[in-house]
């Protein structure tokens, strides 16, 4: 019998409309998210919202994001603004979005960016 032991470090939130869970993680579960083979973010404070990893605003590399004019209404979670993402010369037209002014159900993900359009979250 195979017997292992972890120690509980943090938590990670999961918001759904309607509802709040927490999910418990183990100590050295890091997100990081990939494309181009450069790591945009990494933290182990993401919060998972509808399935999507959201990752503080602080862990963000800023240097790979480019701010765009698109934006989308969600009718729970308000306008999300984009970011184009560019490494080496290559161009991901909006593949990262946020809330800056989240609704009062998604304040909780105010700045927090979260990624799509093949970019690996790990």
């Amino acid at each position: 019998m195979v017997q292992a032991s972890f120690r509980l470090v943090y938590n990670v939130l999961v918001y759904a409309q309607g509802g709040l869970r927490v999910n418990s993680n183990v100590e050295g579960a890091m997100l990081k998210a990939i494309w181009n083979r450069v790591v945009l973010a990494e933290s182990d404070q993401c919060v998972i919202v509808e399935g999507n990893q959201y990752f503080p605003p602080n862990t963000i590399k800023l240097q790979y994001f480019k701010p765009t004019s698109t934006h989308t209404t969600c009718p729970w979670k308000g306008e999300a603004s984009y970011y184009d993402i560019e490494v080496a010369g290559q161009v991901n037209k909006d593949a990262a979005w946020y809330y800056p002014s989240p609704k009062e159900a998604a304040r909780h993900i105010a700045g927090h960016v979260a990624f799509w359009k093949g970019v690996k979250v790990e």
